[in-house]
């Protein structure tokens, strides 16, 4: 493995991983009262096209970190929305 490959993979862990903290401490308290739903969605469509920019390049890295990153994404912004009905 290349040193460039090896920075794309430590990038892609450490993006990947930025919003797990959130997602933990919203399953933990089950509120979401400073989560903006528009800085999600922004979010939403450059992880999107992020995966889209992956699969054009046939970049594995780039393809992975996103649809992880989504995934996280996607459950934070269900979450928000179940607790913001809560409250």
């Amino acid at each position: 493995m290349d040193l460039i490959t090896t920075i794309g993979i430590l990038a892609s862990i450490g993006t990947g991983t930025a919003l797990l903290p959130q997602l933990i401490k919203i399953v933990k308290e089950e509120k979401t009262d400073d989560i903006s739903l528009v800085m999600l969605a922004f979010l939403f469509t450059g992880l999107s096209l992020w995966v889209y920019y992956g699969f054009l390049k046939g970049d594995w890295i780039i393809i992975i970190s996103n649809i992880f990153s989504l995934t996280v994404n996607i459950c934070i912004v269900v979450l928000t929305l179940r607790y913001k009905k809560k409250g």
